[in-house]
């Protein structure tokens, strides 16, 4: 069983900036790819933002051009950097990543854009 410790996170106004990490508890795992999910009430989980180990970046057409995602391979670990957040934002964030073709999913934390 892979876990994940994410942290990040919050409240913030419209225009701010939040950066979230996810980090798998075992840092000798070889992740595949990285990412969020985020899930608002009453709507579906989507896919945010994803990392390859390779390098390669997968976005949301919504968050293209604000939100950039990155990874120390080393540590396992990725971080989301989330810049001029809209209300439409708030939502639950869901680390996951896939290790060894499972994946695995973090506890997820709020994001709250609000003035």
């Amino acid at each position: 069983q892979v876990q994940l410790v994410e942290s990040g996170g919050g409240l913030v106004q419209p225009g701010g900036s939040l950066r979230l990490s996810c980090a798998t508890a075992d840092s000798s795992l070889r992740f595949s790819v990285m990412g969020w999910y985020r899930q608002a009430p009453g709507k579906p989980q989507n896919l945010l933002a994803r990392i390859f180990r390779g390098g390669a970046t997968d976005f949301a057409d919504s968050v293209q051009g604000r939100f950039t995602i990155s990874s120390n391979t080393a540590e396992n670990t990725a971080y989301l950097q989330m810049d001029n957040l809209k209300p439409e934002d708030t939502a639950r964030y869901i680390c996951y990543t896939i290790v060894n073709f499972e994946t695995y999913w973090g506890q997820g934390t709020q994001v709250t854009v609000s003035s």
